[in-house]
């Protein structure tokens, strides 16, 4: 490695340091414009992109709905995060952090907002009487668990690896291995555990399979950073049938196309505010 750095005795934000996101990253919270969000017909109302974290709470509001729950029916709004919406003063009332997702719940007589992406699974599940988490015991402890051991090690993967080896201004050796090694060490926590089990919570599919897959299972099927052959996901070969089956689910490619604005056309819905729009409102049919 040739690159040294010596930190300044303080540091102060330098605007040009960002690279791609330069325009949204910035050390500071709140609001930076008054933009209001928009709200639709259902009680619930999704502020969300189809990033993996966005995916983790469409996928379970579509398997919500094919369980039969018609109370789980939802507006998802596009906040088109590379534009800074969610600096817009509706959304930070919505998410002090200004990230998505976030979720407004107005079934009730006071309207509550959910943000964090495991937070709001965990309140869809109750509301809903427990679905896809286990109520007592040991599973719904191992379901906790890896609900939160993805919530604390996605970092590594999207800001740490990703960030280095996909999005910043210049590669570095030292921060794209030492990233790469914790990723690949998390893919193998992974292939071992799913070596024994079909499901991350045991043999039920949960809210801890739905948090995972948009990370760990893109990863593996090497949709994720441009990063397959470089990690050699095929060697997590439990992983990878994880990701194939939950990928499967009815539920999980329609949560999937929501609030996601690339790839395919017709994996594209931006905005989803009823059923119907899957089959009418996806990006395809509306350039036909």
């Amino acid at each position: 490695m040739t690159d040294s750095y010596t930190p300044p005795q303080v540091w102060t934000w330098d605007k040009a340091s960002g690279g791609q996101f330069a325009s949204i990253n910035r050390p500071v919270a709140g609001p930076t414009h008054d933009q209001a969000l928009p709200v639709g017909r259902h009680p619930l109302q999704l502020y969300s992109l189809g990033t993996p974290n966005g995916v983790k709470v469409t996928v379970m509001l579509e398997e919500l709905l094919a369980l039969g729950h018609t109370g789980a029916e939802y507006d998802a709004w596009l906040i088109r995060i590379n534009q800074g919406d969610q600096f817009g003063s509706g959304f930070v009332a919505a998410n002090p952090n200004s990230k998505i997702p976030a979720l407004w719940d107005r079934s009730g007589p006071e309207p509550v907002r959910v943000f964090e992406s495991a937070a709001i699974l965990v309140y869809l599940s109750e509301k809903f009487g427990g679905a896809f988490l286990p109520k007592i015991g040991a599973a719904r402890a191992e379901a906790l668990s890896w609900l939160f051991w993805q919530m604390g090690s996605a970092p590594f993967l999207g800001g740490g690896f990703g960030h280095f080896y996909a999005y910043a201004p210049t590669k570095q050796e030292y921060p794209i291995d030492r990233y790469a090694m914790e990723v690949k060490r998390q893919l193998d926590v992974l292939n071992r555990h799913l070596a024994e089990r079909p499901y991350l919570a045991g043999e039920q599919y949960s809210i801890a399979d739905m948090a995972t897959w948009p990370w760990y299972g893109a990863l593996v099927k090497g949709q994720l950073y441009g990063a397959g052959e470089f990690l050699s996901v095929h060697e997590y070969t439990h992983v990878i049938r994880w990701a194939d089956q939950i990928a499967a689910r009815p539920a999980v490619q329609r949560g999937r196309k929501v609030n996601r604005t690339w790839g395919e056309a017709n994996d594209q819905l931006h905005e989803r505010h009823e059923a119907s729009d899957f089959e009418t409102k996806t990006q395809d049919k509306l350039a036909a």
